[in-house]
């Protein structure tokens, strides 16, 4: 039995669609947002799973990568939002709040406002509020994964910042939000079975959208064609530019501080 992390956001949806159609017996799904998967695959309470590519980049050397395959964006990524009272460039000493579920994205956040702004903000705070709840008490909040989706549709009051877009159009490399990574523990026999299903399953998805589409717009904030729109704006892909841009997040966080 293979224990994997299950995000249980949109981003992953047709993934997981069609994983759990291949091999059912084998595989054990744990659901859970990025920080708690994050927890539970360092513990190795699972043993594979799509995590926050800070993860990896903290502790590489508990895991192995899953060659090719990531969750990523070229641009707009429509999921990864700052919501803020003020214009971004006018941060300077304001309270901002992150959602607790974020691992990688409030340190993306930091780069961002740090090294393409030069914002000294007040200070970061988790938080679990709902957005109008946070931005009574704070200047800007990031919001991630269907809370940021919901979020951009509902929203008439403050200004929106998505990072991705932020991050290409500084950097003109994609960003790396989560990679497939597996505990070196997990037996090879076990790691190739995941790895090829993991292959089949990105290729069923690209095949057949509109079905997985269709399967999970009753869930109500996003319509079928939303959810395609949304989909195809992602790359699933880990390529060398991937690679690339995984590396310069890197270095910005070794010169702010992240790692050591």
């Amino acid at each position: 039995m293979i224990r994997i992390g299950r995000i249980s956001y949109a981003n992953l949806y047709p993934i997981f669609y069609c994983l759990e159609r291949l091999k059912k017996d084998s595989y054990r799904f744990i659901e859970g947002v990025p920080t708690r998967l994050n927890r539970l695959l360092k513990e190795g309470s699972i043993d594979i799973s799509p995590s926050s590519s800070i993860e990896y980049l903290r502790h590489s050397e508990l895991y192995r990568l899953v060659p090719g395959h990531s969750v990523s964006s070229v641009g707009e990524v429509k999921s990864i939002i700052l919501f803020s009272r003020y214009p971004i460039e006018n941060l300077n000493d304001r309270l901002i709040y992150y959602t607790y579920q974020s691992g990688t994205s409030v340190l993306m956040l930091d780069v961002i406002l740090r090294r393409f702004f030069d914002i000294k903000y007040r200070g970061l705070k988790e938080s679990r509020l709902s957005l109008d709840e946070a931005l009574t008490e704070a200047d800007a909040y990031l919001l991630i994964g269907d809370d940021a989706l919901k979020g951009v549709k509902e929203n008439h009051l403050y200004y929106t910042y998505d990072l991705g877009h932020i991050w290409h159009e500084h950097t003109g490399l994609p960003f790396v939000y989560a990679l497939w990574i597996a505990r070196k523990e997990l037996r090879e026999d076990q790691f190739n079975d995941f790895v090829n299903a993991l292959n089949e399953a990105r290729d069923y998805a690209e095949g057949h959208i509109r079905e997985i589409a269709d399967s999970y717009s009753d869930k109500g904030f996003m319509s079928a064609e939303e959810l395609i729109q949304y989909w195809r704006g992602l790359s699933y892909d880990l390529t060398e530019r991937h690679l690339e841009g995984l590396s310069l997040f890197k270095r910005y966080l070794e010169e702010l501080g992240w790692l050591k």
